[in-house]
């Protein structure tokens, strides 16, 4: 799978892990239309790589993303508001493509992830933050709201955390964050990469369809009440430990051998 020549991103693979970071460290990767086309871009290929099977998301230089370009937000207020409008469900979209992506996302977040940094952090899968990070919904300080990532927020720490962390905008800590949902570890800043490698090893252990089929099960198990789910996952572990890939793994732990996707 060939990725275009990105201007704000770097994206390379090592093997099954593609890394995508963004790459405007004078702005602390605030990102504007060019980032929001281009992670769109680079994880819509990433959902289609065969040979990628973990994304990790992280920031070039001192912090993982500011979030929006307020110069580009005030561009974009001065549009008509079809345009305006359209932008913002453009730039919602780039967020959805990190949820929606079919390969695991682990993000690698550190320095600052405010406003749109916290929702890039909560679109994630797996997010493990440095224990001073700093984060913010911080919309309402600008006379905004965070609107567009609001989803993704919330399905992480809940409506009831965010109606504290919208309305006050207040900045918290990456140990905060790990006590609301927002990220899965706050870690020393020295054992952010060791705790990055570990998980994507836990993620390569795992059957790579498998772990697509997680994903789309908590989407689709999420919305159902205990008895509407039955149905849906019985058939779903019934379809599934038909495959080949379930047979693999099945056989390899009777065998103690490692399954052929290791």
């Amino acid at each position: 799978m060939t990725y275009p020549a990105f201007e704000t991103l770097a994206v390379d693979r090592d093997g099954a892990v593609l890394r995508v970071k963004l790459n405007r460290p004078d702005v602390r990767n605030a990102f504007n239309g060019a980032v929001v086309d281009e992670l769109q871009t680079a994880f819509r290929i990433a959902s289609d790589d065969e040979q990628a099977r973990v994304v990790v998301l992280s920031g070039e230089g001192k912090s993982f993303s500011a979030g929006a370009d307020l110069s580009w937000m005030k561009e974009q207020a001065t549009l008509d508001a079809a345009a305006n409008e359209s932008g913002a469900a453009h730039m919602a979209n780039m967020f959805l493509s990190i949820a929606r992506c079919a390969k695991p996302v682990v993000a690698r977040i550190h320095g600052h992830a405010l406003g749109g940094g916290s929702g890039l952090t909560a679109s994630a899968d797996i997010a493990i933050a440095t224990e001073d990070t700093m984060f913010g919904l911080t919309e309402v300080k600008l006379g905004i709201v965070p609107a567009v990532i609001s989803p993704f927020v919330m399905q992480k720490i809940g409506a009831g955390r965010a109606r504290r962390l919208f309305l006050t905008g207040e900045r918290f800590d990456g140990r905060e964050a790990e006590r609301i949902g927002l990220v899965s570890e706050a870690v020393p800043a020295d054992q952010l990469d060791a705790r990055i490698d570990a998980v994507v090893a836990d993620l390569l252990s795992s059957g790579p369809c498998a772990v697509a089929s997680a994903k789309e099960l908590i989407r689709a198990v999420e919305p159902l009440s205990l008895e509407d789910a039955i149905p849906v996952t019985s058939k779903w572990i019934a379809d599934l430990r038909a495959t080949p890939e379930a047979n693999e793994g099945m056989s390899a732990f009777l065998d103690k051998r490692k399954p052929d996707w290791m």
